[in-house]
């Protein structure tokens, strides 16, 4: 009996990851009627990780909280065996807004502080924090002040949120914050390595994606710098230069200096718990994919951990994406036997994303078919 692992990422704006699984098996059950299929949606940390995290077994818990603008927003996390699963861009994220100079500069991270906050008053024991796609620059300074930090001027006034307001922070008082997190541990689940600050750091790389000029990304540095000053005069360590923490604007940056937060990829965070390890034993073929196969997907992403997992046991790797931007060598490289666009069995970019479960379905037959004639 053929033991087939499928194990995709979401395809974005389309289908979910379980969405995804559940059409790549019925492909896999079509060229392989007898087959034994481990089902195994995964996740990165980013968009999509919360409902992987629910048909793992977990809760999903939903709350209205201040968006990144102050509007209100409908969040949620997830509950999984006493780890609450927050992930920052339900409360803050990217798609709450459209990117202009003020969002750069005026969107906060309070909402994700109220998350943390609720998921506390639940009994959660462990805290996971996934900080990707953030509309906020400021480095987790609005979630703090909502889990009771004091983050006051030089009159000792109530400093404004967002990023742009950073610069005039003269003290921060993280006692209650530490009162309220007690001995709950923290991870910030993350596969960015770039660090706070400078050419590579959260203002510079992320910053103009929300709408900030050069000139805003300098001044979002200089804040986030007075900032990380202002962390260490409060009795934390220097987050400055550490890889990772300008992951989500900061708010990993903010995450690990008050709550000693450590850093975990994301990808490796989720698989443990989806079980792709386990499944793996023994396989004799895995399907991976999501959305866009790109030099992205090679950087931490789930195609590219599924793959190195596949690659040190030497099974199979078949991929399916949207749309494929990775050459032929890059590809081999990943140990891919066999790959499908969707884009290339469609007649638009729009029919592709509203059929893609359809045409999953019938390229992953095709591509199992062909793998079946080459063993």
């Amino acid at each position: 009996m053929t033991r087939v692992v499928i194990a995709p990422d979401k395809f974005k704006g389309s289908l979910t990851a379980v969405e995804v699984t559940e059409a790549i098996a019925h492909g896999v059950r079509d060229a392989l009627p007898d087959a034994e299929i481990s089902a195994c949606p995964v996740a990165d940390g980013g968009e999509g990780t919360l409902e992987v995290l629910e048909n793992a077994g977990g809760s999903m818990v939903r709350l209205s909280v201040r968006g990144p603008l102050d509007e209100p927003v409908e969040a949620r996390y997830v509950l999984l065996d006493g780890t609450a699963y927050v992930e920052s861009a339900r409360a803050c994220g990217i798609e709450f807004v459209t990117p202009s100079r003020e969002v750069a500069l005026a969107a906060h991270t309070w909402g994700v502080g109220e998350l943390l906050n609720d998921a506390l008053a639940r009994g959660a024991r462990r805290l996971v924090l996934t900080v990707g796609g953030t509309a906020s620059t400021d480095g987790g300074a609005g979630m703090l002040a909502a889990l009771g930090a004091a983050v006051l001027d030089a009159s000792s006034a109530p400093v404004g949120l967002g990023g742009g307001s950073l610069a005039q922070v003269a003290r921060v008082d993280l006692g209650p914050v530490r009162e309220r997190l007690g001995s709950v541990p923290v991870a910030v689940a993350t596969d960015v390595t770039n660090p706070l600050l400078g050419a590579n750091g959260a203002a510079a790389v992320f910053g103009p994606q929300k709408g900030a000029d050069p000139e805003d990304v300098q001044a979002l540095d200089e804040a986030l710098a007075h900032w990380a000053k202002a962390l260490v005069r409060a009795g934390t360590p220097d987050v400055s230069d550490l890889s990772g923490a300008g992951a989500g604007g900061g708010v990993a940056a903010g995450a690990i200096a008050a709550f000693g937060a450590t850093v975990e990829s994301g990808f490796d965070l989720i698989a443990a718990l989806t079980g792709v390890d386990e499944a793996l034993t023994g396989a004799d073929l895995v399907i991976t994919g999501e959305g866009s196969l790109d030099e992205q997907s090679l950087s931490g992403k789930a195609p590219a951990g599924i793959a190195a997992r596949a690659g040190r046991t030497g099974i199979p790797l078949l991929v399916l994406a949207g749309r494929i931007q990775l050459d032929a060598d890059a590809l081999a490289s990943l140990g891919v036997v066999g790959s499908s666009a969707l884009i290339d069995h469609a007649p638009s970019l729009d029919h592709a994303r509203a059929h893609a479960a359809e045409l999953l379905r019938e390229r992953a037959a095709v591509l199992v078919q062909d793998w079946l004639r080459t063993k």
